[in-house]
């Protein structure tokens, strides 16, 4: 079997049942979909950190005209190194011997990106993973007190059958690839079980001053609930969403208040009318599976009782 350098396991844990969640800092990250929802998701199960891959030959420092954009960041203090701040592939693991959960958290490759993604499929293969799931997030016009619009990708058809039970889209996408469906891709190649999922969040133009810029939101936490949720059931794990169904509701509640203040100040567009239509023309579908008990903060297999 081909060796990889640059994956770097200090340990190999074997769980029966092993699973995995991918997430970058990249460009498909609307909401923190894909860089904050994992690592919410290693801090609530108390996750620890197993391995890394390391930056070798996947990252640029520069190109001209990008300045800041790709070079690493430092911290000085009066001319003393602080701290130097490089590209991070982290690989994360909680569990027991039964059920065993991978969050991996990285940074979207510049260069090589063969080569990156053979490195985590041999992770997968390394250990025994049954699947592996991406996540990322883009920007849309969708109303935002519904559930979330999730695209789904995968790679083998055998698959399709058990995700028609999680109420999500199928997407049928065309153009330049994310990380996240890159991966799927290749992982079909080896006939690898992997998911990609895109949850779209809500954003709004309504092209007036003084929002000319729109209405976005940067930790979409209804995006990480709803997907939690199905990837809890997906994965056969008990989390503990009590906070993060707070915080969606504590969410939404700011954005009514957010388009309250808008409706008030504009007077050349119909906010009011523009969020009708936008929940008329929305096909909402809604994940709610008959035996939804772990959502309920029951004591699991991951995450403490509290």
């Amino acid at each position: 079997m081909e060796t990889y350098p640059q994956l770097n396991l200090w340990e190999r844990p074997r769980s029966q049942h092993m699973h995995l969640i991918l997430g970058w800092r990249q460009w498909a990250d609307a909401g923190s979909t894909s860089s904050a929802l994992p690592q919410y998701l290693v801090e609530l199960t108390n996750a620890r950190k197993i391995g890394e891959i390391r930056p070798d030959d996947f990252y640029l420092f520069q190109l001209p005209g990008t300045h800041h954009f790709l070079r690493p960041m430092i911290q000085l203090d009066e001319g003393m190194v602080q701290g130097l701040e490089m590209r991070r592939n982290e690989i994360f693991y909680t569990g027991n011997e039964e059920q065993g959960l991978l969050i991996f958290i990285g940074d979207e490759p510049h260069l090589h990106v063969e080569q990156y993604a053979a490195v985590l499929l041999h992770l997968a293969q390394t250990l025994r993973v049954e699947k592996a799931v991406a996540l990322g997030g883009v920007y849309g016009s969708i109303p935002y007190d519904k559930e979330r619009y999730i695209s789904c990708s995968y790679s083998l058809a055998s698959m399709k059958a058990e995700l028609d039970e999680y109420a999500m889209h199928y997407s049928n996408y065309e153009g330049g690839v994310t990380i996240g469906s890159y991966m799927v891709a290749r992982a079909a190649e080896q006939k690898l079980a992997w998911l990609a999922l895109h949850a779209l969040v809500p954003a709004y133009d309504f092209g007036y001053e003084p929002i000319a810029q729109g209405l976005r939101i940067e930790n979409d936490f209804k995006a990480w609930y709803d997907i939690l949720r199905r990837l809890g059931r997906l994965f056969g794990l008990r989390l503990n969403l009590r906070e993060l169904e707070e915080q969606s509701l504590q969410l939404r509640l700011s954005l009514d208040e957010q388009l309250a203040t808008l409706m008030d100040e504009s007077a050349d567009f119909d906010i009011q009318a523009y969020m009708t239509q936008l929940a008329e023309e929305f096909n909402e579908l809604t994940f709610d599976p008959l035996d939804d008990v772990w959502t309920e903060g029951l004591e699991g297999l991951f995450g403490d009782e509290s």
